[in-house]
């Protein structure tokens, strides 16, 4: 079944930007997998994007992760975009409030209101 697959990343990068491919479960077992992924890429290039196109589930420790990657972000004056946000997964965005925190938060890298 697709919603029981680990978290899987790839990770495409260029000489300043990466895209960050998530594929699985963003959960509590999983979280840190994503942070010892991005932390390295926001160190070092200006514009990072997680890919959220083949994630099925996310949990508030993953929702976390995502919100500490963006201070992260912000603190070493890089951007972090998420795109391809499953409906479920962009509820959990707004119930708590993180949503806005992203500027690109949509279906095909298209921004959201």
């Amino acid at each position: 079944m697709a919603d029981q697959i680990d978290l899987t990343i790839a990770v495409a990068a260029t000489a300043d930007s990466a895209t960050v491919h998530c594929r699985g479960r963003l959960l509590l077992t999983s979280a840190g997998l994503l942070r010892q992924e991005v932390k390295p890429l926001i160190a070092r290039l200006r514009h990072i994007t997680i890919d959220f196109s083949d994630v099925t589930m996310m949990d508030s420790v993953g929702l976390g992760t995502i919100a500490s990657l963006y201070v992260s972000a912000k603190t070493a004056g890089a951007e972090l975009h998420l795109v391809n946000i499953r409906p479920r997964i962009r509820e959990l965005f707004s119930v708590s409030r993180l949503l806005s925190l992203f500027e690109s938060c949509g279906e095909a890298n298209i921004r959201m209101p």
